[in-house]
């Protein structure tokens, strides 16, 4: 089957977005391959059309457990075979994901790259017959990425065990630097890089230094219509916010990690569905939400880089029509956001010490634990070993980054079940036992698969379709585990620390000195390029971003809120391209500065029309200092025009 039929079969779609058509045929011609498409572009039909078309299997590395969830669950609606593996599912499900892709037909298999260092995968995987490696979120394998994550080098030795199986690179935010590093960290043999422009032409971006930040929020959802995002840093404030719009007549909601699964469902689907308008949400929500009319998305807090606002403000407007990316902040948000990211790199000694209370918290012994999953109850264990939580959540996140450890919330674990015997040995222990042949007969009935992998149940569905109360279900389902007649794992009500290696005394704990100091520093410059970008007010904001990553040259947008004060100045189409051919005449005949063309005696423009013009130029990246202070050159980057203009003058 070609790739156009796949994807009208499976996708129901007659054609590819920009760029998508070759990225997948490069994959399918057996070429290493990076794709750079922003958020919303469709990254994920670039690895599965391709793993559809070519006979075998394709692996999925992926860091967000949350996201490979939605993809397998979105596969299989379409009635394609896929699995993953995620940190807190048990040895036997892992063992038994992993036969299924040996002996059986599964078309995708997504794992995070921690799973890649374990032997389990590492003795398996050269028996699959892999046609495709698919590597998203691939910055995450570059120390000059903002999500730097070394289990991600695993993937290049990997290769060596599926030697002729080309590599395919997703990310959404990468600069020049971190192109070249992923190629060089993945071992492309002959790169091929397909870049869409990050320039979003329909978004807005808005910042406003704002003191009363909810006021102003709630004045943009009474001037733009339709559903939006706002994003919090904390929690609590989720909930403060969403029932504060509530009592002011807005529809909303709040949607944080830390809710069960159950709520998180529910709250998704009535946003998704439009019974909900608004969403007031960590970070934690938007990976993998595939919504196109989502007309705004707010920031109350500053995230930490320019990388994850772009993709936090990525989700607005992928419908590809006018909507708005707004950041309110005031002089605290940026002493925050200085704080965090201060808080956020814990001296060495309070990582190792935070490590050795966890080893200490489980008793286990140096030199055990390896593959072990223990819940965690952070605030527990943080009033246990009178530890700032903060600190402990800092630390964690960077004994997971360097490899030690993972930590998965509790939403990612439901109840699973799975037979663990044959057909006709279960139907030996029916007769034998008839006691439970009801109960068995109730879950074959309601669940299909049961024999071949593990099942997602819920106790209270069962429960209700038994007339029994739930605390029985979980009693026999405990006893048909007893017996080995079935396997089942309890849904998790707590996060699961995983040990992805053996416990080490602290004193052994490996943590660069030099590299911790060096990742810090690239956290704080990304810290100051993100407050940059708010403080900054004579700059296009889109502009700004898309020097960030490296492009250069663009046009002014017309529509940010620097744009539309620079837009009051009221340069016509026709004055500019006046001011811009006496600059070129003046510049292309000498060495000229902004003073020298301003009094110039034949300048019929006023000076603010032609300081305006000049900044514009500037900005984009046409005109620039000479050699000498003060004077002007060109630059020869881009195409001459006049900026779009708003029909918004004011914004919202």
């Amino acid at each position: 089957m070609n790739l156009h039929a796949v994807l009208l079969k499976y996708w129901g779609y007659s054609s590819f977005r920009p760029l998508q058509e070759e990225i997948i045929q490069s994959a399918l011609d057996g070429k290493d391959t990076l794709a750079l498409l922003p958020t919303g572009g469709g990254k994920s039909i670039c690895y599965q059309v391709p793993g559809m078309c070519a006979d075998g299997l394709c692996i999925v590395i992926s860091p967000l457990i949350a996201l490979m969830k939605d993809q397998v669950e979105g596969l299989r609606s379409r009635g394609i075979k896929a699995i993953g593996i995620y940190h807190g599912m048990s040895k036997a499900e892992i063992d038994n994901a992993v036969d299924n892709c040996v002996y059986g037909d599964i078309k995708f298999l997504y794992m995070s790259p921690e799973r890649l260092k374990t032997e389990l995968i590492r003795s398996r995987i050269h028996r699959m017959k892999v046609s495709l490696l698919a590597v998203d979120e691939a910055h995450c394998i570059s120390q000059w990425g903002y999500d730097f994550r070394p289990p991600y080098l695993e993937i290049a030795e990997i290769r060596a065990l599926v030697p002729n199986t080309p590599v395919l690179a997703l990310t959404a935010t990468a600069t020049k630097q971190v192109v070249s590093d992923i190629q060089e960290k993945l071992q492309f043999r002959e790169g091929r890089v397909f870049q869409q422009s990050f320039e979003r032409k329909n978004l807005a971006y808005m910042v406003f230094q704002e003191e009363d930040k909810l006021g102003r929020l709630l004045r943009l959802c009474g001037r733009v219509p339709g559903t939006g995002i706002v994003y919090v840093r904390n929690r609590k404030r989720t909930r403060e916010i969403a029932d504060w719009l509530k009592q002011r007549g807005v529809s909303a909601d709040y949607y944080h990690a830390g809710l069960d699964s159950k709520a998180r469902d529910a709250r998704q689907d009535a946003w998704m569905k439009e019974r909900t308008r608004l969403i007031v949400s960590t970070n934690a929500f938007g990976m993998g939400i595939d919504k196109p009319n989502v007309r705004f998305v707010v920031h109350m807090d500053l995230p930490d880089s320019p990388e994850a606002y772009f993709q936090e403000a990525g989700r607005a407007g992928r419908d590809g029509k006018k909507a708005y990316a707004v950041v309110l902040h005031n002089q605290a948000d940026l002493d925050k956001l200085q704080q965090f990211h201060e808080r956020s790199f814990p001296p060495i000694k309070e990582i190792k010490k935070v490590y050795n209370s966890l080893g200490n918290y489980y008793q286990l012994a140096m030199g055990s634990g390896k593959d072990q999953q223990m819940p965690f109850d952070m605030m527990q264990f943080s009033r246990q070993y009178d530890l700032d939580p903060f600190l402990v959540f800092s630390a964690l996140g960077f004994l997971e980054r360097e490899g030690y450890l993972a930590l998965s919330e509790a939403f990612s674990n439901p109840s699973r079940i799975m037979f663990s015997v044959s057909n006709e040995d279960l139907y030996r222990f029916q007769v034998a036992n008839p006691g439970y042949d009801g109960f068995i007969k109730l879950l074959l009935r309601s669940y299909s698969g049961l024999f071949t992998e593990f099942t997602k149940i819920r106790e209270t569905d069962i429960a209700r379709r038994t007339g029994t109360p739930e605390k029985q279900v979980v009693q026999m389902l405990e006893e048909l585990d007893n017996q080995q007649i079935l396997h089942y794992k309890a849904q998790n009500k707590e996060p699961i620390i995983s040990f992805l290696v053996e416990r080490l005394a602290a004193s052994e704990l490996v943590i660069s000195r030099e590299v911790y100091q060096e990742r810090k520093l690239f956290s704080r410059q990304r810290m100051r390029a993100m407050m940059d970008y708010v403080q900054s007010d004579n700059k296009c904001r889109s502009l700004y971003l898309l020097a960030y990553f490296g492009e250069l040259g663009g046009l002014r947008c017309g529509q940010c809120d620097v744009c539309l004060e620079m837009n009051k100045s009221g340069v016509s189409s026709f004055e500019f391209n006046e001011i811009l051919n006496f600059i070129q005449t003046r510049i292309s005949s000498g060495t000229y500065s902004l003073e020298d063309l301003v009094n110039d005696p034949d300048n019929n423009f006023s000076q603010e029309k032609m300081v305006n013009v000049i900044r514009y130029l500037k900005d984009g990246g046409h005109l620039e200092e000479g050699e000498e202070e003060g004077n002007l050159k060109w630059t020869g980057r881009g195409t001459l025009k006049h900026g779009r203009e708003s029909p918004d003058k004011k914004g919202p």
